[in-house]
């Protein structure tokens, strides 16, 4: 066959293969605009219905943000945009769409921005980034990877919980924001994704805020809505306000099936997306491999009673083994990692733990011949030596190096400048731990891979002794002496927020910027802590939650939805009370669907014979039922941090959804 010919077949094989798939691409787009045609001419049809043509139009624009996030059309925080254009734009075109006014007035349509859980958002925000820069949220996620290790099974349920209780007495958006960089940290020292730990901890956040009755907004709001509907009602039918814990069996519950569910089907629902805050070593690794073929790893192994190590001097085994200690841990002691931790001369003792940088292969033959324990994963380095805190690097011997003709055991390399030394290169070749690199003299041009922890080398690169090839390291500029400001101002925010009457943005606010003027944050560092994309997600949606009540659509809803149920059974009729609060919570803030529901809660239980406090209860509870789509403030917190798109939180949150009303409507009939 002539080269012509050759020629011909794949460009024509090529031209098969665009017919292939084009029709493909076509069907998609057709499809896609067919469906959103089918939103759009629902809603429109509702003109031709009752009650109002206002009401038509909210509707049509609610199914298009439903469609919008469903199938993604756009960016999430871009749909929720163009939905509060859209309404805006309702008050130029009204005329053309039989409306005497816009759906929202112009003056309102920018609310959003300033709304009270927006600016408490962004002020959360800022105060967890403070708290984490004096690296209090360090400590804390060290001692959740003490006790929990590195199993996502053991680490979900105890930071679900731990949030859970916290978000009982303060706003649920607090508390995971506060845990947002704790997570971060695990994450990135457990080597699991945010994806897996982020949803949960904020599920189980929203599951907190029904604990108590100063857990939500609709539970701090309920006792003054039963006084005012008791005001409408005879004597007899008076109800009794919720003390604190009137809930709180129920709200236990509901967290134990949050935490139970995420740990039996976590792995089938929730997403392993890579975020920005998910860590990655493994370029670094790779790179050494392919540069000086080097594949080291970290190991954690336990000196037994019975070894034949005890005794004896670290720097003796280590070359015969091609091991390199770098971390150290001696019984009813604290672990130690960088300089003056290890030497030459150290001593080897029974129950010491050791950190050790080696290959698979020389780990395993050093356990065997020395009768030591070797552990399946990072238990007492677990924080040490974590990717954001240690790593390899490479050093370079510059002209003029002080270390020139000495080699590393003269200078006590380890002990002095706090590096482990795992290979030389050297005229091409590199050398390694077995090649005895220890004892060789130092030549300018040397370079050195070492392993060693990232303060340590922030501290090198001043050092004229070393010349620090490594720069894309993280370079975490911690403030421990700012902690007790931290703290003052974190306690002063959350005793404005629990005993105090002041708006809850402000509250945060003043704990917020106090972190900025004591030097705690810079203000560049607090804007940078703050979710962009999550505030205008939240403030464009305000609008429409603002449309949805003042035209009467939620009203409207309700009522057509209810008249359907009347003559069922009672628990029927309160699990459509609650599918209503629900739905409602979803588009519009929980507060509003609150007041909007519960006066007509109560009439209709007045009407079937059941317990009007129940039932107001019932749509307090169930306004926390937002799982389905991020328009939940704690949803929208987690989304830009841990990479989820919106068919992450349909998938989890479907069934969570689910679980929560068969809980709920249960534990009602049951406590009450």
């Amino acid at each position: 066959m002539s080269e012509a010919e050759v020629s011909k077949e794949e460009v024509s094989k090529e031209e098969v293969s665009e017919l292939v798939e084009q029709p493909t691409t076509k069907q998609r787009i057709k499809k896609r605009l067919a469906s959103i045609a089918i939103f759009v001419m629902l809603g429109i049809l509702l003109i031709y219905e009752e009650p109002t043509i206002e009401i038509a139009w909210v509707t049509a624009i609610l199914l298009l943000t439903i469609y919008m996030f469903a199938f993604e059309i756009v960016e999430v925080d871009v749909a929720a945009i163009c939905i509060m254009v859209l309404l805006g734009l309702s008050s130029m075109f009204a005329p053309i769409m039989g409306l005497e006014q816009g759906l929202v007035e112009p003056k309102h349509l920018f609310d959003g921005f300033s709304s009270n859980a927006v600016i408490s958002i962004i002020a959360v925000m800022i105060i967890g980034a403070g708290l984490d820069k004096t690296g209090i949220m360090g400590r804390v996620a060290a001692y959740i990877l003490k006790v929990g290790g590195t199993e996502e099974k053991r680490i979900i349920p105890i930071i679900s919980s731990t949030v859970a209780i916290i978000s009982s007495f303060m706003q649920n958006v607090g508390a995971a924001a506060l845990f947002i960089p704790v997570v971060s940290r695990i994450s990135a020292r457990s080597g699991l994704p945010m994806s897996r730990l982020l949803m949960p901890m904020g599920f189980c956040a929203i599951l907190g805020g029904t604990v108590t009755m100063v857990g939500s907004s609709p539970l701090i709001l309920l006792n003054d809505l039963i006084l005012t509907s008791n005001s409408a009602l005879p004597a007899d039918q008076q109800m009794e306000t919720m003390g604190l814990f009137s809930v709180t069996p129920i709200g236990l519950v509901l967290v134990a099936s949050g935490v139970i569910y995420f740990m039996l089907a976590g792995g089938m629902v929730l997403p392993a997306t890579k975020s920005e805050s998910s860590p990655s070593g493994s370029d670094a690794m790779q790179y050494f491999h392919k540069l000086y073929g080097i594949e080291p790893d970290l190991f954690e192994i336990v000196v037994s009673d019975q070894s034949e190590l005890v005794g004896r001097l670290l720097g003796e085994i280590e070359s015969t083994y091609s091991v390199r200690a770098i971390g150290v841990k001696r019984s009813g002691q604290a672990s130690m990692v960088g300089p003056g931790s290890l030497a030459y001369d150290t001593k080897i003792e029974a129950g010491m733990v050791l950190g050790i940088v080696a290959t698979t292969i020389h780990i395993e033959t050093f356990v065997h011949k020395y009768d030591l324990k070797l552990r399946s994963e990072l238990r007492t380095f677990v924080e040490s030596l974590a990717a954001t805190k240690a790593g390899i690097a490479e050093l370079v011997i510059p002209p003029g190096s002080d270390l020139i003709g000495n080699n590393a055991r003269e200078i006590w390399l380890r002990k002095t400048y706090g590096v482990s030394m795992i290979g030389l290169h050297r005229d091409g070749e590199t050398m390694r731990s077995g090649d005895n690199i220890r004892a060789m003299p130092f030549h300018v041009g040397d370079t050195l891979v070492v392993h060693t922890t990232w303060e340590n080398l922030s501290r090198l690169q001043k050092d004229r002794n070393f010349v620090v090839v490594t720069t894309e390291f993280p370079k975490e500029e911690l403030r421990p002496t700012k902690v007790g400001w931290a703290g003052l101002f974190f306690s002063v925010a959350l005793f404005l927020v629990l005993f105090t009457d002041v708006r809850l943005s402000i509250a945060l606010l003043t704990g917020a910027i106090g972190m900025v003027l004591s030097g705690v944050l810079k203000m560049d560092e607090a804007y940078q802590a703050v979710s962009w994309k999550t505030v205008f997600l939240l403030a464009s949606l305000i609008p429409l939650g603002l449309a949805v009540e003042q035209t009467g659509t939620a009203k409207w809803i309700a009522g057509q939805t209810l008249l359907l149920v009347g003559d069922m059974p009672i628990w029927i009729i309160q699990t459509a009370v609650a599918l209503l609060s629900t739905f409602f919570t979803l588009v519009m803030s929980n507060v509003g669907a609150t007041v909007l529901l519960v006066p007509l809660a109560v009439n209709i239980a007045i009407g079937v014979g059941a317990d009007p406090a129940v039932f107001a209860l019932t749509v307090a509870i169930a306004t926390s039922n937002s799982f389905l789509i991020p328009t939940h403030q704690v949803n929208a917190l987690i989304m830009g941090p841990a990479g989820y798109r919106v068919p992450d939180f349909i998938r989890a949150g479907s069934v969570m959804t689910v679980i929560f009303l068969v809980v709920m409507i249960a534990m009602l009939n049951i406590v009450f």
